[in-house]
């Protein structure tokens, strides 16, 4: 008989119970399919935003906001390879995003003095307005999503997620 404390990754696939539902890569995928669903389509009808489009402005935003904290030495500015690194994004989503917004004025290159070969990019002011803007609706949906959470539980998923990043890039390191 199989004990119900067993978690679901303690199967394979021969034991005929493996299930892709039950595959922690496809859980946290799919919830951050649908999360991120959300939120984008809370602000892509006002602000004509995908998501990452988005991404790539929260970034540069929190990279903004970390330079007038005295947090960054770039003064909010991030290249592209480091808004692929951070967001952990494929790099051409990352281009097309940034082609995107450079083209709607919402971020703008300017000279990377420390290497020749790259820009730097940042929000241009009305990249700050729209960020500033959304910024409180996202906000607002995390709220809503951890309604029936308590805050320990919320606190443990957080600190959950980060380890597992962490110990996914730990065993990314060992294996390359």
């Amino acid at each position: 008989m199989t004990d119900p404390a067993h978690h679901s990754s303690e199967h394979s696939a021969s034991d005929g119970e493996y299930q892709l539902s039950g595959f922690l890569p496809y859980q946290l995928s799919i919830a951050s399919n649908a999360v991120s669903s959300l939120i984008a389509q809370r602000y892509r009808t006002r602000f004509g935003l995908k998501i990452m489009e988005w991404r790539v402005m929260a970034v540069l935003g929190d990279a903004g906001s970390n330079a007038k904290d005295g947090g960054n030495d770039r003064s909010g500015r991030l290249t592209q390879r480091d808004l692929t690194e951070v967001t952990l994004m494929d790099k051409v989503a990352v281009n097309r995003a940034c082609k995107v917004l450079e083209e709607r004025g919402l971020i703008m290159r300017v000279e990377n003095h420390k290497d020749g070969r790259s820009h730097l990019l940042q929000l241009t002011p009305e990249g700050e307005e729209i960020h500033r803007e959304v910024m409180p609706l996202a906000k607002a949906t995390e709220r809503e999503l951890f309604e029936g959470f308590d805050a320990d539980e919320e606190a443990s998923l957080r600190d959950m997620l980060e380890r597992m990043r962490v110990r996914a890039a730990t065993i990314a390191g060992d294996a390359g």
